[in-house]
């Protein structure tokens, strides 16, 4: 619903402090970047011209357009080699890369990933949800993430909104969602993942060696 691929029925959706009705859908889907579970990348283009898709309908020049491919590959850690190679000669993660690279051509403000990492094995999973944290710090734009994976929301969100047949359920930052379930449904959501156990573990210890050096603090003061 956020690039009105899908219109919402009732209540307010709002880009740049703008309804998102109010902007024409080209304009508004050529501000936000667009990153998939099933990639989507075109298979007769190469690398290159699938990265280029977005920056050419903005009539970007030529020189500018291979600049920014030349600069999001060696981001996102593709070799040069790979610019004239076809998706199908690519892995999985490659492909993946290549389409986040897609998805940032166009300097976005917003980049939306719609389960990108679901069809990957768990090395090449975690290996890119560590690339999303290095680039979101690089970056700095905002990333919009649709995950059914709890312990990717845990590891890479910062605010989390956790819905459940369409309502907003409960939202907060990662810990304060489980450190203060709402109701039993957000508990047990979130019971499931062994990431937040062992977070709220390490919070407990936290917890008990701040309280232990606060209380020595205080003896060492009082003799």
């Amino acid at each position: 619903m956020i690039n009105r691929l899908v219109e919402h029925d009732s209540g307010t959706i709002r880009f740049a402090g703008e309804e998102i009705r109010s902007l024409p859908v080209l304009e508004l889907r050529r501000r936000m970047g667009y990153a998939i579970q099933s990639i989507g990348l075109f298979p007769h283009w190469t690398v290159a011209q699938n990265i280029a898709t977005v920056p050419q309908l903005q009539k970007w020049s030529c020189a500018r357009i291979n600049d920014r491919i030349d600069e999001l590959m060696a981001l996102l850690g593709l070799e040069s080699a790979l610019r004239d190679r076809y998706p199908h000669q690519l892995s999985g993660g490659q492909q993946q890369r290549v389409g986040v690279a897609r998805a940032l051509a166009a300097d976005p403000q917003v980049l939306l990933m719609d389960e990108p990492f679901g069809a990957l094995d768990p090395v090449t999973r975690g290996a890119l949800q560590q690339e999303m944290t290095r680039i979101h710090r690089l970056l700095g734009r905002t990333i919009v993430l649709v995950t059914h994976d709890i312990d990717e929301a845990l590891r890479l969100a910062d605010h989390l909104v956790l819905m459940d047949g369409g309502n907003v359920i409960q939202q907060g930052s990662p810990l304060s969602m489980l450190t203060s379930p709402e109701n039993d449904f957000v508990q047990a959501f979130f019971g499931r993942s062994e990431l937040g156990v062992r977070l709220l573990s390490l919070r407990s210890v936290g917890d008990y060696v701040r309280r232990h050096e606060q209380l020595s603090g205080d003896g060492w003061w009082k003799r």
